[in-house]
């Protein structure tokens, strides 16, 4: 009775260690998206890219221009006046900073270093005006995460 007893207790304990491990093993994504992104931003799937770390994004003046090349679907053009348009799948999503919508031209003033991630959203995305395009969703370092560097 007593080795039964063990052997359930240690099987327990194992599931419980096991439960624990996956619970904090999330990819540095999912580890971003949980910091940064709130409500239907944090629930909806797109692509997670970390500005902050990335040493290539410092050499760009605008954002959409980093950007280009590296979400699948999303394509920067130009405008006659210079300003540069995202198109996602023949749509112009939604733009986001701090999950507030912005204009397109805001973006211009937008510093690079300024910018912790960006989330991607290829699907409709109806959290705001213009939501069957997607939405590209900036998120800005915060004062507390600047006195930490």
């Amino acid at each position: 009775m007593k080795n039964l007893f063990f052997i359930a207790l240690t099987v327990l304990c194992s599931l419980g260690v096991s439960a624990q491990r996956s619970v904090n093993h999330k990819s540095p994504e999912q580890q971003l998206n949980d910091t940064y992104c709130n409500g239907l931003f944090k629930t909806t799937d797109g692509t997670i890219l970390d500005v902050a770390s990335n040493t290539s994004a410092k050499s760009y003046f605008n954002i959409l221009d980093w950007l280009e090349g590296r979400v699948a679907g999303l394509q920067v053009y130009t405008s006659g006046r210079g300003q540069s348009i995202p198109v996602i799948r023949g749509n112009v999503p939604g733009i986001y900073v701090d999950e507030i919508q912005v204009s397109v031209s805001y973006l211009q003033s937008l510093s690079i270093n300024d910018i912790a991630m960006i989330k991607v959203i290829k699907t409709p995305f109806y959290g705001g005006f213009n939501g069957a395009g997607g939405a590209i969703a900036i998120y800005t370092i915060t004062v507390e995460e600047e006195e930490n560097e």
